[in-house]
């Protein structure tokens, strides 16, 4: 299991928290996301043969106004 932390753009309130961390832990091989409103950024453990960083970033920036940076 791989562990990095991702800046976040675009998350304002609980609800935005909740719709990145789900979309990322319906992605296979992702295994925790918690994001951080203060910090504005996201902690992903994933399993890298599985998914990898560009399409972690794709699943942010598909579920909603955010944008993931790499």
């Amino acid at each position: 299991m791989k562990k990095n932390v991702y800046a976040v753009s675009g998350m304002k309130c609980v609800h935005c928290k909740a719709n990145v961390e789900n979309a990322l832990k319906a992605l296979n091989g992702v295994a925790s996301a918690e994001a951080s409103l203060e910090d504005a950024n996201v902690t992903v453990e994933y399993d890298e043969s599985k998914v990898n960083p560009s399409e972690i970033k794709e699943a942010v920036d598909n579920s909603g106004r955010y944008e993931l940076s790499l």
